[in-house]
């Protein structure tokens, strides 16, 4: 609920330029664990998009976005970290578990740039103008994950490091 809060009341107030529009909302489907099943984590991002559609009085182009990047995830993830990797000892996403600042920048990197296109372009409809429609995409992207970096500076969050004993 916080996280559409801040994006509600805090970032969409912010009118840096018609080409930048920040979204940081989407930070909580990035940081569910990572053994969440796919169906439970696709209700969480449908109804994280929802809310934000039911704010800003949108027919569901947030829970498009954010049901598309919740797919994504659990293939990303398994393509960022090996089989054997930090995703067996860690729950969820961070630079600490997904085994340095590198992956973890690509998987936030990916996500919201999946989102932010996904996201432009329904609300368009078309590519209409392939340079604006690129231009807003990185621009926006870019904003996103600073402010990404910043919460995840910010935010120190408990990583729960699991072993194989008992």
């Amino acid at each position: 609920m916080l996280f559409i809060l801040v994006q509600v009341f805090v970032l969409d107030k912010i009118h840096v330029h018609q080409m930048v529009t920040p979204y940081i909302y989407f930070l909580f489907i990035l940081w569910l664990p990572f053994k969440m099943q796919r169906t439970l984590l696709m209700l969480c991002a449908f109804a994280l998009g929802f809310a934000l559609d039911s704010f800003r009085h949108q027919p569901g182009f947030h829970t498009a976005a954010c049901v598309l990047i919740a797919y994504i995830k659990p293939f990303l993830v398994n393509m960022l970290i090996p089989q054997e990797g930090s995703d067996t000892n860690y729950e969820e996403p961070s630079i600490k578990s997904m085994g340095g600042l590198m992956p973890y920048f690509i998987f936030i990197s990916i996500l919201s740039l999946l989102h932010n296109a996904w996201l432009f372009f329904l609300e368009a409809w078309q590519f209409g103008n392939i340079w604006y429609f690129l231009l807003k995409t990185l621009l926006s992207t870019a904003i996103s994950i600073l402010l990404i970096m910043i919460a995840e500076l910010l935010f120190v969050r408990k990583q729960k490091f699991r072993t194989n004993t008992i």
